[in-house]
C-alpha cells in the first residue's frame, strides 16, 4: 500500500538533489566567469555532473555513465593540476574521482534506482564506497559547524580564505560572500554523501 507513496517520495528527493547541484553549479559558474577560472570551475563541473548523475530517469539508453565517465577523468586531472598549489586543493581531486566510481557503478551496476545512477547488489565496492561515505559525512560535518561559526570578515592577507578556498579575496578574485560559497559547497557535499548511499 505504501509502494507508490514511497517511490514519489523517492522520486521528489531525487529532484530536489538535481535543483539543488544545479543552483549550486550555476552559482560556481557564475564565479568562475568573474575570477577567470580556477578552482570553482571545477566546483561548478562537479555540480552540473551530480544534477546530472542525480536525474531520476535514464535517457538515452544509460549515456550518463560514460559521458560523466570521461568528464570528471578530465576533472580529476584538472585537480590533479591544481595541487600544485598546495594540498588544499585535494578535495576537488577526491571529489572529481568520486564521480568517475560513482559513474563506473553506474555503468556496469545490476540495480538501477529512483535517481539516474545504478545502485543495489554489485554496483560498487562497499568498502570504497563506505570509505567515501565516512569522508563525505566529515566533510558535511566540518563544513556546517564552519558555516556557522564563522561570521567574522573575509581575509585577504594569509588568514581563513586566502588560499582560495571559502572567504578567498584579494585583486582578480571576485568570489563573493563567503558564506554563501561555503554553503554552496556544503550543499554539494551533501549531495555527494546523498548518492552515495543509495549505491
Amino acid at each position: 500500500m505504501h509502494g507508490p507513496a514511497t517511490s514519489l517520495s523517492a522520486s521528489v528527493s531525487a529532484w530536489l538533489l538535481v535543483l539543488l547541484c544545479a543552483v549550486s553549479g550555476a552559482y560556481c559558474l557564475r564565479r568562475a566567469g568573474r575570477a577567470g577560472g580556477g578552482p570553482a570551475a571545477g566546483e561548478a563541473a562537479m555540480g552540473f555532473g551530480m544534477a546530472l548523475m542525480a536525474v531520476p530517469l535514464r535517457l538515452g539508453g544509460g549515456w550518463q555513465a560514460p559521458v560523466l565517465g570521461a568528464v570528471f577523468c578530465g576533472a580529476a586531472l584538472h585537480a590533479l593540476w591544481l595541487l600544485r598549489g598546495g594540498p588544499h586543493h585535494a578535495h576537488h581531486l577526491v571529489g572529481s574521482l568520486t564521480m568517475v566510481y560513482m559513474a563506473l557503478a553506474a555503468g556496469t551496476g545490476t540495480g538501477t534506482g529512483s535517481s539516474g545512477h545504478a545502485h543495489g547488489q554489485g554496483s560498487g565496492l562497499p568498502l570504497l564506497t563506505g570509505l567515501l561515505l565516512v569522508y563525505y559525512a566529515g566533510y558535511v560535518v566540518l563544513g556546517g559547524s564552519r558555516l556557522v561559526t564563522v561570521g567574522g570578515p573575509r581575509s585577504t592577507d594569509g588568514g581563513p580564505g586566502a588560499d582560495g578556498g571559502p572567504g578567498a579575496g584579494g585583486p582578480g578574485a571576485p568570489a563573493g560572500p563567503a558564506e554563501v560559497i561555503r554553503a554552496c559547497r556544503l550543499a554539494m557535499g551533501m549531495g555527494m554523501f546523498a548518492m552515495l548511499l543509495t549505491m
